[in-house]
Order: structure tokens, then sequence, then C-alpha cells
């Protein structure tokens, strides 16, 4: 518990440390920022001097509580410039674990005239929680056996090349390629039109896939084809897997089951969906792809950015938002969601279950990239598909229970666990935010967007007596 506190107490230094930076860029909130910075100094400083030194022996556990408390230390220490501006606590909790998760769902409004250093603090926020997300997914995660993970651990490793022979090699190369992108992203936003504030922050949002904008109408404020297929194409950049590109840069190798998945469910929706809206609407064939192309990416890469009321297009867009918010990008991404790796071992494993009744003295196998997948990995994927929908569907039932309607209610909770940011209908859908909603069901959609964050299982396997005895 010792080295839980002190990895805890450090990570509240750093996002002291971040505060201390952004207030004293931006003079209009400076005393916000550095006061929310001192707390977080004095807590943090307090938590890591106080086990400092006898930190005790690491076990499996502790990966655990680490993966799972660090998370919460940083939502919440996020959450406290937010409160001291202003927000109520509920609403400061919510935005700061929307941030964290890089869910992108808002309590806010009136960001088009928000002072630009809680502006920034929310895409830095979103920005640490994507490249924390994908450091962890390679890390930890795997370790824990969490829904499969263990896999790709094994696709990352067995390709990355003697190069990457270290945990410490593989993060300083994913964050190379993360920050590296953020800066393409930036340098491209500039080049079509965007101020230089508005091109950091939303590099910052796109590349982690979190969605945070600085004006009210998302990313429909910037009025620009060229601005819309820039986020979108690195929207798509931040849904794919930061060792896919390693592998490329360094061996050219092109060849991934889950992304050439990810691209085709892609291309198949975002082609039935332009036929659709340029059939029934208004709109040219040009317009209607792009718009199309960035809202159905948005979704699918769990961003959130949104050009339109896509639900406004008619029936058939409603359903196919809906069940792509629980799709999600690529593992070893920034993307949340259920992750294309788990839907081709699952798709396989429902295969091999059917082809066992036809033929039950038949000898089946599943393989993902070559290699045969042992029969701990499906059951892994099988026991986060089970914990996603039952999760999704409990929360639902809760939610309505207090007071939504169910089409807010069952949205509310997928988009939420799948880390989306909008949800479907007139008060969580694109064209609004969740501050209508009452505390209850805020505070429960911020735990839905820290479990979904963190694969579900690995929260979830805190409540077992056991674990807690192995400490």
């Amino acid at each position: 518990m010792k080295l839980v506190a002190f990895v805890n107490g450090l990570v509240l230094l750093a996002v002291a440390g971040l505060m201390l930076v952004v207030g004293l860029i931006f003079s209009e909130t400076r005393q916000i920022f550095v006061l929310s910075a001192l707390l977080e100094a004095v807590v943090g400083g307090s938590m890591a001097l106080a086990v400092y030194g006898n930190l005790g022996e690491f076990r499996r556990a502790h990966t655990f509580l680490l993966t799972s408390t660090v998370w919460l230390s940083a939502s919440f220490a996020g959450a406290v410039p937010l409160y001291v501006y202003g927000l109520s606590p509920v609403d400061a909790i919510f935005e700061g674990f929307s941030a964290v998760t890089t869910t992108g769902s808002t309590v806010m409004s009136g960001l088009d005239t928000m002072p630009r250093g809680i502006l920034m603090w929310r895409a830095i926020l979103q920005s640490l929680g994507g490249i924390g997300f994908v450091v962890a997914g390679m890390a930890f995660l795997p370790v824990l056996r969490v829904g499969g993970m263990q896999l790709f651990r094994t696709e990352s490793s067995d390709r990355s090349g003697k190069e990457f022979a270290t945990a410490r090699a593989v993060a300083l190369a994913t964050f190379a390629v993360y920050l590296s992108l953020i800066v393409l992203c930036m340098l491209a936003y500039l080049a079509f039109g965007m101020s230089p504030f508005d091109a950091v922050t939303h590099a910052l949002t796109t590349l982690s896939t979190g969605g945070f904008s600085n004006y009210d109408a998302s990313f429909g404020y910037f009025d620009s084809a060229w601005l819309q297929w820039t986020a979108t194409l690195f929207m798509l950049a931040g849904g794919l897997p930061f060792m896919w590109y390693l592998r490329v840069l360094r061996h050219r190798q092109f060849a991934s089951e889950q992304v050439a998945l990810m691209l085709k469910t892609l291309g198949a929706v975002i082609g039935l969906m332009t036929l659709w809206l340029w059939w029934t609407g208004p709109h040219g064939l040009a317009e209607a792809l792009r718009m199309v192309a960035f809202n159905v990416i948005s979704v699918v890469t769990t961003t959130g950015y949104a050009t339109t009321d896509y639900t406004a297009w008619g029936p058939l867009a409603v359903v196919v938002f809906f069940g792509l918010t629980a799709v999600g990008g690529c593992t070893g991404s920034t993307a949340g969601g259920a992750k294309a790796m788990r839907w081709i071992i699952m798709a396989r494993a429902i295969r091999v279950g059917v082809r066992r009744v036809a033929f039950p003295h038949g000898i089946f196998t599943i393989r993902y990239e070559g290699r045969r997948v042992d029969q701990d990995v499906v059951e892994g994927v099988m026991s986060f598909f089970t914990f996603f929908f039952v999760s999704v569907g409990s929360m639902a039932v809760v939610l309505s229970l207090m007071g939504l309607d169910l089409q807010t209610a069952l949205s509310g909770a997928l988009t939420a666990i799948a880390n989306v940011g909008p949800g479907i209908g007139d008060t969580i859908g694109p064209a609004g935010n969740f501050a209508s909603l009452g505390d209850g069901p805020k505070l429960l959609l911020a735990f839905g967007m820290y479990v979904g964050r963190l694969e579900m299982m690995t929260v979830y396997a805190l409540l077992m007596p056991a674990l807690w005895r192995d400490l």
C-alpha cells in the first residue's frame, strides 16, 4: 500500500507542476491555477514523503491498485481548478473524469467566451489521459490479463525488434510518436486557418481522441472543409495502434488484422451513410462524404467531436451511430470502446463454437495475426464483452430509476463506458451536453467513464476480498 500511496503522490505533484505552468502562461486565471497547484503539491508531497524509503515488496495486487488509483488521483486533481473556477463540486468531478478518461462529455457551456487557461487545462488533461492509457495498455493491462490484453503484449513485443527491449524504450518511442502526431496536427490546423491557441488545444484533444473543443458548437464552429478533413485524418491516426506506427517506421510492416478490420468497417459505414445522406438530404455527394466521414470516425475512435447533429439525418443514422458507439478504435491506441482486436477474437470464437456444434469431433483453433490464440485469451475477451454489456445495461437501468428517459439513459451509459462523449437524443446528443442532468446521474456517468477506461475488470477485481489478502 505504501508503494501505491507513493506513486499517487508523485502523480499529484506532476499535475500540480502542470497547473503551475498553465497559471504562469495565462494571467487571467493565474490565481486559480497557482492556488490549485499549491494545494495539490502539499497533498501529493505529503503522501510521497510519508512513505518514502520503505515502499515494501511489489506484488500483483499492487498493479491493480496502481492502475485504478492513478486514474482516480489524476481525475480528482484535474477537477480542482475547475471547481476553483466556479463549477459545482459534482460538475467539476464530471468534467475532470471526462477529461482524463478522454471521454469528452461536458457539462460546461459558454465555451466560446471562457478563459483560455481553463480551455487549455481541459485539453492538457485529455492529452495526458490519452498517452497514459496507451502506456497502461502496453505495460499494465497485459500483465493483469484483462479482457485478452495479454495477446496485445505478444503482438507488440514480437514485432518491435531489439530496439524496444525494455518497457522504458517502448514508452519513450510511443511518446515520441504521440508527440510527433500532435505537432503535425497542430501545424496542419495552423496551415488551414486556425488560430495558434485553437490549433494547440484541438491538436491535443484530437490525437488523444478526447474531443474537447473550445466552442459550444464543437468542431462545427470551424466552417472549413480543409480543417474538417484534417481533423478526420488525425482522429483516425489517434485510433490506430501506436506500436503499428513504430513497426511501419522501422520495419515497413503494414500488416495488422485489427487495423485492416477498422479501415474496412469505416469504409463500409461511411459509404453506406454517405449514400443515405446524399439520397435523403439536400447535400451534394462531396459534402455528404465529408460530413459522414468526420462524424463516423469521430464516434468510432471515441473522439466525440461533432460538426452537426447527425441524429437529425433520420432513423437509419440514429441506429448506426448508436451501434458505432460500442465499436471503439484499435488496441494500443488512445481510443476507447471495445476495440477491434476483441471484436475479431469474439467473432472467430463464435464461428468455432458453431463449427463444434456441427462437427463435435473436429479440432478447431482460433488464430490472430497468424498465431494460435490461447483459451485464456478467448475467455478474457468473452468476459470483457459480458462485463461491458452488463455494465451498460445496469447503468442504464439505474439512470432510468434516477428519472432519465430510456433513450438518454441507455445512450448515456453506453457513451460513458465506451468513452465516446456525445450520446443520442436532444439532451446529451451532439447538439446538447450533460449540464441538465442531476448530480446523481453525473456522478454515476463519471464512474462509468472511469470503469470503461480501465477496461472494467481492472476496477471490478478490487471488489474481490482475495485480492486484498495478497497485499
